[in-house]
């Protein structure tokens, strides 16, 4: 597949939220927030506009990534890191390395323009292989002090994280309130919400601390 990178713009947010929809519907819950999770983010005073791609194949936008600015809270002390998600792509054209070209470009982009490292909450067997770790290796834990085996971390360049510990804070913006998202929910195409074994990952992962 032939596959082109570029910045997202204005004209494509309904696209790339329909699409986010789509490929987050009832993986890790019935039904799906990433969506307006996506919506949130773009209005944000930590949304890093620089690093929302979308992927285009055959003139059709398959994939999108975004990130936003967090933080690494030590007593009085913070260090501004990055998140990303939701990384989306559309379900027919998952697992064909569309999500990985997005990681890819995204977070050498991400070292390029300064930043320490990436903080973000996922699947370990999946984000090792852009090298992700457990957070626990640096002692960065989520708001209740604890380590999630979901909760993971990549330095940007050797030694970005050495000398930092503390909490995760990845900002308000993730923050979803379930009548907003009823509300959202009535732009978009009915789906029906049900019952996939991706959810019974998520809940082990959820649940799991290390």
């Amino acid at each position: 597949m032939e596959i082109t990178l570029r910045l997202e713009q204005i004209n494509d947010y309904k696209t790339v939220e329909t699409l986010t929809r789509e490929a987050f519907w009832n993986v890790h819950v019935p039904g799906c927030d990433e969506h307006l999770l996506l919506h949130h983010l773009r209005g944000a005073k930590a949304f890093v506009k620089e690093l929302d791609f979308v992927a285009v194949y055959n003139h059709k936008i398959a994939g999108n990534i975004v990130y936003a600015e967090s933080n690494i809270i030590d007593s009085d002390r913070e260090y501004t890191m990055l998140t990303f998600g939701p990384v989306s792509v559309l379900p027919e054209y998952q697992n064909r390395g569309i999500g990985g070209k997005l990681i890819t470009h995204t977070v050498k982009k991400a070292a390029a323009m300064g930043y320490r490292a990436i903080i973000i909450y996922g699947d370990i067997e999946y984000y090792k292989r852009f090298g992700f770790v457990e957070s626990k290796k640096y002692n960065i834990t989520n708001k209740e002090h604890q380590f999630p085996a979901a909760l993971l971390a990549l330095e940007l360049y050797p030694n970005a994280l050495t000398g930092i510990q503390g909490v995760f804070d990845e900002g308000s913006a993730y923050a979803i309130n379930g009548d907003e998202l009823e509300e959202f929910e009535k732009g978009f195409v009915t789906k029906e919400k049900g019952f996939a074994r991706s959810q019974e990952r998520f809940n082990e992962l959820s649940k799991k601390y290390l």
